[in-house]
């Protein structure tokens, strides 16, 4: 009986992949379903909860390092992945499609790779602004002109933190601290999110906002009166967040976690996220998509060490705390 009990155990556990995702389930859950209905292999996800962003999952996989659960990490961005691979959580694994992906969106030591990213965009509302007012930098709301006219959401968590992150280890702490004071001083609206900024300049209460090409993707498909700029093509580029995928180091079905990443990086999962309401961009070349979306080689896109802004995540909390608290 016992041998029989072991040997069921064994046939359901090796049809099965554990999946922690932050990926919003609207999103993430039919990518998931595809996977099962190609493979055989049944996935159980654990899927985040808004409130906590992507912290929630990685403080979980952190306790659960010495008795892991999960398979995959499937993250929504990269710098809290970067965090488990320097904690320990994950594990090397250099995927069939790792060599697809340029060399800026994946870890040079095989621990993750990024694909179909979201942009950090400005949005802007028509009925408030014409399109040759509209500004070519984020670095212009510092400007009068653009006093209490423009929002962004709290920059403490999520892709504004992330954002902010990136200018410190790309134009330095000291400029982008001076920046963050000008936004302040300039009456900037800081909200809880990047739905509420795009909520906000939608309804045409503020004119412009910072947000995510997703958030801002779901008003532009139902018809509002606002556009969409990918700013500092002449400059620093626009910030782009890959998805990440990573292996979890002795997790408990390793081969079927290798095979739910590769297939999360094929190009058919990039096309399903390109065309699906988050418009997730493609990393890879030859991918269908949307034909109003722009290559990520056409925006520009910001030139940035994920490593690096990854250890600026600290400093930009505690001075946006301090500066931009709303």
């Amino acid at each position: 009986m016992l041998i029989l009990f072991l040997f069921s155990w064994t046939i359901c556990s090796a049809q099965e992949v554990v999946v922690y995702t932050s990926v919003d389930k609207i999103f993430s859950e039919p990518i998931l379903q595809h996977f099962e209905k190609e493979t055989g292999i049944k996935v159980a996800a654990l899927y985040d909860v808004e409130a906590s962003k992507t912290v929630g999952l990685v403080n979980r996989l952190i306790a659960e390092k010495n008795r892991p659960k999960a398979d995959v990490f499937w993250n929504s961005e990269v710098t809290r992945t970067i965090q488990l691979k320097k904690e320990g959580v994950l594990t090397p694994y250099k995927s069939v499609h790792w060599d697809a992906f340029p060399k800026i969106f994946k870890d040079s030591q095989y621990y993750w790779t990024g694909f179909a990213a979201r942009a950090r965009v400005l949005i802007y509302n028509t009925n408030l602004l014409s399109d040759k007012n509209v500004p070519d930098s984020i670095f212009e709301f510092t400007q009068p002109a653009w006093r209490g006219k423009v929002t962004m959401a709290y920059p403490l968590f999520g892709t504004t933190n992330m954002h902010v992150a990136a200018l410190y280890s790309l134009i330095g702490p000291e400029k982008t601290e001076d920046y963050l004071r000008g936004l302040a001083a300039n009456e900037t609206l800081i909200v809880n999110g990047n739905s509420v900024t795009r909520d906000l300049v939608v309804e045409g209460k503020i004119p412009i906002g910072f947000t995510d090409t997703d958030d801002a993707n779901v008003a532009v498909m139902k018809g509002k009166p606002v556009k969409i700029i990918y700013p500092d093509k002449k400059g620093i580029g626009t910030l782009l967040i890959p998805n990440t995928a990573a292996l979890i180091k002795d997790g408990p079905n390793p081969q079927n976690g290798k095979q739910l990443i590769d297939y999360l990086l094929s190009r058919e999962t990039e096309s399903r996220l390109a065309f699906g309401e988050s418009a997730q961009m493609p990393l890879r070349s030859g991918v269908k998509k949307p034909a109003h979306m722009p290559d990520y080689s056409e925006i520009k896109a910001m030139e940035v060490d994920y490593m690096e802004v990854a250890a600026y995540i600290k400093q930009t909390s505690r001075f946006c705390q301090d500066v931009l608290a709303p």
